[in-house]
C-alpha cells in the first residue's frame, strides 16, 4: 500500500505567474511578505511578481536575506522576520533554498522555538500549528521545492532537514518563463540534481507505480533537454522541458524519497560549501555504479527512458551503460567528475563518510544496502576520476 502527497495545488505553463492574484485572493490576504533570493533580484525576476501585486493594490514587503545552501541562524532569521511582519501570506520565489526557507518561516512563525528544534535527526519538539498560507514559485529548473514538505539547512559539517506535511505548499506555481535567465553553471547543476531526484525516486524501496510514471516521465524530458538548455538557454521548448520535467521529478521523490546519491552529498555541501546540484552530479555515476546489481530491472527501464541502446545486451551490460550515460550527461553540461576538482583531498574521505554513512533516513531507501566502507569507496572512486 501507498499514500501519494501533493501540494492543494499546482499551477504551470508559460505565463503561469499571471494567475497570482486569484491565489492570492483565495486566501482572503491583505498583507503579503515575499522571500526572495538576490539573484532573483538581479536578474529582474522579481519586478514581474511586483507589478502583479502593484496591479491589485496589495500591502507587501519584500525579504531578501537569503543564501545557498542556507545555515540555521540564515533560517531563523527569516522566522523572526516573518513574525515580526505580521503577514498573512507568505510568498516565496526563487530557487530551491529560498523556497526552504519561505516553507520553514510560513510554519515556524506560529510555532514555539528555532528549526534546530524541530530538525530531523537532532530536533526534540513536534509542530502544532500549520502556520500561514504559502504560495511557492521555483525559479529554477531542478530541486522540487515547490511540491515537497522538505527544508534542508546546512550544519557545521553536513546538513539537517525539517520535514512535515505542514510545509506543503498551498499553492505552487510552475512558469517555464521564470527560468528563461538561468546562466548555464545554474541550469546544469539544477538540472542534475531535478534527473537525480528522478532516478533515485525510480530506485527508492518506497517507489510505487504512480511515483515510477512520474519518474520515468522527467528522466525522458530532462535528459532529451537539459544539454539544450545549458547551452542554448534561449531555447524556450527545452526551459519548459526541464521545468514540466523537474516538477515531475520533484512530485516523484517527495512520495518516493532519494537515497544514496544524496545521503553522500550532503557532507560535501556541509564541509566544503559545494552545490547541492553539483555534489549530486559529482556523485550520481559512482553511486549507480555500486547499487546496480540490486536493480537490473529498473535500471534497463532507466536506459530506455535515457535512450541508452538495450538490443542485445545484458541487464548487467545495460547497467552499466546507463551509468556511462550519466557520466556522459554529467561532462556534456560542463560539470565535473571529480572530488578533486572540488578541493577534496584524499584525507578527507573518511570523514566525509562518517557523517554519510549517519545519514539514515536517505540510504534506507537504497535497494543496495550501504556499509561505511561501501561509502568509503564510492568517496575514492569520485576521488581518484580525473
Amino acid at each position: 500500500m501507498r499514500t501519494f502527497i501533493s501540494p492543494v495545488k499546482i499551477i504551470t505553463g508559460v505565463g503561469s505567474l499571471s494567475r497570482l492574484p486569484d491565489e492570492i485572493k483565495a486566501f482572503n490576504a491583505t498583507r503579503v511578505m515575499i522571500f526572495a533570493d538576490p539573484g532573483v533580484l538581479k536578474a529582474g525576476i522579481l519586478d514581474s511578481l511586483t507589478r502583479i501585486l502593484n496591479g491589485i493594490n496589495l500591502d507587501y514587503t519584500i525579504y531578501s536575506e537569503i543564501q545557498p545552501e542556507p545555515p540555521l541562524p540564515k533560517g531563523d532569521q527569516a522566522v523572526a522576520a516573518l513574525r515580526d511582519s505580521q503577514a498573512e501570506l507568505v510568498i516565496g520565489i526563487g530557487g530551491g533554498s529560498c523556497l526552504d526557507i519561505t516553507k520553514a518561516a510560513a510554519v515556524l512563525c506560529k510555532n514555539d522555538g528555532t528549526i534546530a528544534d524541530y530538525l530531523n535527526l537532532t530536533g526534540t519538539k513536534e509542530l502544532t500549528d500549520k502556520g500561514i498560507p504559502k504560495i511557492l514559485i521555483p525559479t529554477t529548473s531542478g530541486t522540487g521545492a515547490e511540491v515537497t514538505d522538505i527544508a534542508v539547512f546546512s550544519l557545521k559539517a553536513t546538513k539537517d532537514v525539517l520535514t512535515h506535511p505542514y510545509l506543503l505548499a498551498d499553492t505552487a506555481i510552475v512558469d517555464p518563463e521564470l527560468t528563461y535567465s538561468l546562466p548555464p553553471k545554474i541550469t546544469a547543476a539544477t538540472g542534475i540534481d531535478a534527473l537525480t531526484h528522478a532516478v533515485e525516486a525510480f530506485i527508492s524501496v518506497n517507489a510505487s507505480p504512480l511515483t515510477d510514471l512520474l519518474s520515468l516521465e522527467a528522466i525522458r524530458k530532462i535528459s532529451s533537454s537539459v544539454r539544450t538548455a545549458v547551452w542554448h538557454g534561449a531555447n524556450r521548448a527545452a526551459r519548459s522541458e526541464m521545468s514540466y520535467g523537474s516538477l515531475l521529478a520533484g512530485l516523484s521523490f517527495y512520495n518516493a524519497g532519494v537515497s544514496g546519491v544524496h545521503a553522500l552529498a550532503y557532507p560535501l555541501g556541509g564541509h566544503f560549501k559545494i552545490s547541492h546540484g553539483e555534489s549530486n552530479a559529482v556523485l550520481l555515476p559512482y553511486v549507480f555504479d555500486f547499487i546496480w546489481p540490486a536493480c537490473l530491472d529498473k535500471m534497463q527501464m532507466i536506459a530506455e527512458a535515457l535512450g541508452v541502446p538495450t538490443v542485445g545486451l545484458t541487464k548487467g551490460k545495460v547497467a552499466l551503460a546507463t551509468v556511462a550515460c550519466f557520466q556522459e550527461m554529467v561532462r556534456d553540461v560542463g560539470l565535473s567528475l571529480s572530488l578533486q576538482d572540488y578541493g577534496i583531498r584524499r584525507e578527507d574521505i573518511e570523514l566525509l563518510a562518517k557523517d554519510a554513512i549517519k545519514q539514515t533516513r536517505l540510504l534506507d531507501r537504497s535497494p543496495m544496502p550501504y556499509t561505511l566502507n561501501d561509502v568509503t569507496r564510492i568517496y575514492m572512486n569520485a576521488w581518484e576520476k580525473n
